[in-house]
């Protein structure tokens, strides 16, 4: 995986993006719980699995163990929807090295409060347009469960193309495997 060399610190402002109706942010201890509220719905868990976050305490130390060390790697990693109207947290969208897939991955989840306004689609492309044209990547890969049949759309709107079906470590269910053409 190819990276620019100025890769940004999550904390800096500079890594704050926008789009039309949302700003895009790296995902902090501030946001423990945002993620134990989103981490929680049951759409998240049927859809995404259960992380067991059962206390703001596990979500903090989820973003300390898996948000926070991926952007002081790679410079990339999990972001925080922000509304601009009324500044609501909505969502996280995010570009992840995981376990099991070759290319880093695209990923997107939403508070059902804010589906079908088409945020995870204008967020997930200004994050594709991040890795790919900022951090250099050449492919981007997503994954999701074959019942997921909304996400399946977007990733497929994204421009991303179904290539097989894969089975992660440590999991049973097999997913739905794209790939950035």
């Amino acid at each position: 995986m190819s990276l620019k060399k100025n890769q940004p610190n999550p904390q800096n402002e500079n890594n704050f993006y926008e789009t039309e109706r949302l700003i895009i942010r790296p995902m902090s201890l501030d946001d423990a719980e945002f993620i134990f509220d989103l981490y929680n719905r049951p759409k998240f868990i049927e859809f995404i699995g259960d992380r067991s976050i059962k206390t703001i305490g596990d979500a903090e130390d989820y973003i300390k163990n898996r948000f926070l060390p991926q952007f002081e790697k790679l410079g990339f990693g999990n972001y925080l929807m922000v509304t601009k109207e009324g500044n609501h947290k909505i969502g996280g969208v995010g570009i992840f090295e995981r376990e099991g897939l070759d290319i880093v991955d695209i990923g997107f989840s939403l508070l059902e409060e804010f589906e079908g306004k088409g945020y995870a689609y204008e967020a997930a492309v200004k994050v594709k347009s991040i890795g790919m044209d900022d951090f250099g990547l050449k492919k981007i890969s997503a994954i999701t469960s074959k019942d997921n049949f909304s996400s399946q759309k977007l990733i497929e709107k994204l421009g991303l193309k179904f290539i097989k079906h894969v089975t992660l470590p440590n999991d049973e269910e097999e997913l739905m495997y794209y790939e950035t053409e």
